[in-house]
């Protein structure tokens, strides 16, 4: 019988160690396997009638098999696996009995996940700041990713983990809340920088990142956060960062510069490479170019379009990767067709906002032509279809003012 504690690691990859050996579940790519441990594990304390563990592993009965002697092939290559902790060791842990297959409680288990949940408890239970700091960092730490990621699919994980998850998520907010109220500004990062990588898409650990990098002096790496994380919004949902987390780009971009400059400097600054063709900037940029556009359009009278330009399939959305790749011909395409004086920016996933300053309808709708026809005979073999749509410039309301003395 096994005398030393094994160490179990669900949080993340899956791992079991007792001190001299490990074995870990990407050393044995067998998901059946490790299916079969995980499960016997986390149900320990009760027996798993073999039909049960058979519709687990194979929906029912395997193909091309005897179900029963499938699973206890099965059985055989765990113990097997797991005699690489110890000599037996498999026979000691994994037990058959008259009504299934168990795992031997009589063995001690120290298991992450109970670790993590009592840090959790214990934050919650004190009302001392620094000592709830060090349970939620503790915590935070023991988190090494979501509950079984190698197995998510299976229907039995899902909720587990998606418990885990939210435990771990509101542990890193209210860890964060006290570093931040400390001005403990490398540790919230780097707190920020790991929840980012459970919560890739999460605008609040985005902002607070960014937040803290400033605050640390660091507005090139805030800045560098913004475009990671504005790239994967419109990868992954086709949307642009929330108007706080611009503004902190905007900060950032404001505290990097010199406090004062010369008026030489400052032309150098903007001026802009040699280059041909219409203007492709970030949508931030866009939004404030079409404000002075729109407000120049009003007090001249002006005509000034706005255009989108949406990529669809003809079944409808196109993958991911085929989409970028037709986005990044679509962009090439709107610089060479447009004239120097125009702007265009990617504003979702699949579609860009292109200014047509001192354009009539007519102009736009001749745009609009030429660009779809150019695209058509660049890429004739392309599954993109493009749909254009013309707005006018529309200023932005008038502010309501009480009458003046």
């Amino acid at each position: 019988m096994l005398n030393d504690t094994l160490r179990v690691q669900m949080l993340g990859d899956f791992s079991i160690s007792n001190g001299t050996a490990a074995i870990n579940s990407s050393s044995d790519r067998s998901k059946k396997l490790w299916l079969l441990i995980a499960y016997l594990i986390c149900r320990r304390g009760t027996c798993a009638p073999p039909e049960e563990l058979i519709d687990l592993l194979w929906g029912g009965s395997p193909k091309g098999a005897n179900p029963t002697n499938a699973l206890k092939t099965l059985c055989h290559r765990a113990r097997t696996l797991l005699n690489r902790l110890e000599d037996g060791a498999g026979y000691d842990l994994l037990l058959r009995r008259d009504e299934g297959y168990a795992w031997n409680t009589d063995v001690s288990l120290e298991m992450d996940t109970d670790q993590f949940s009592a840090l959790c408890q214990s934050a919650a239970g004190t009302a001392d700041r620094e000592a709830r700091l060090s349970c939620l960092l503790e915590a935070a730490r023991l988190y090494r990713g979501d509950f079984l990621e190698k197995l998510s699919s299976e229907l039995w994980v899902l909720p587990i983990a998606s418990h885990y998850h939210r435990l771990y998520v509101e542990c890193a907010q209210e860890a964060l809340t006290l570093l931040e109220s400390q001005s403990r500004w490398g540790e919230a990062a780097e707190l920020c920088r790991a929840a980012l990588k459970r919560e890739p898409c999460s605008e609040d650990f985005c902002r607070r990142l960014m937040n803290a990098l400033i605050c640390a002096g660091d507005q090139q790496g805030a800045a560098e956060v913004y475009a990671e994380t504005r790239e994967r919004l419109m990868t992954e949902w086709g949307v642009v960062p929330s108007g706080e987390i611009r503004d902190l780009y905007q900060s950032a971009l404001r505290s990097a510069a010199p406090q004062t400059i010369s008026a030489s400097s400052l032309l150098s600054q903007l001026q802009e490479a040699p280059s041909g063709g219409a203007l492709i900037c970030d949508y931030d940029f866009f939004r404030t170019i079409y404000h002075a556009n729109a407000r120049m359009s009003e007090r001249s009278g002006d005509a000034a379009h706005l255009l989108l330009v949406s990529v669809a399939g003809a079944g409808g959305a196109l993958p991911p990767r085929s989409l970028e790749r037709v986005m990044d011909h679509l962009q090439e395409i709107l610089r060479l067709c447009l004239r120097r004086g125009d702007i265009a920016a990617r504003c979702s996933s699949s579609q860009f906002a292109v200014l047509l300053p001192q354009a009539n309808y007519e102009n736009s709708r001749m745009v609009c032509q030429r660009i779809t026809r150019a695209f058509s005979r660049q890429y004739p073999h392309s599954p993109a279809l493009l749909r254009t749509d013309i707005q006018p410039l529309a200023p932005a309301p008038e502010e309501e003012t009480g009458p003046r003395p």
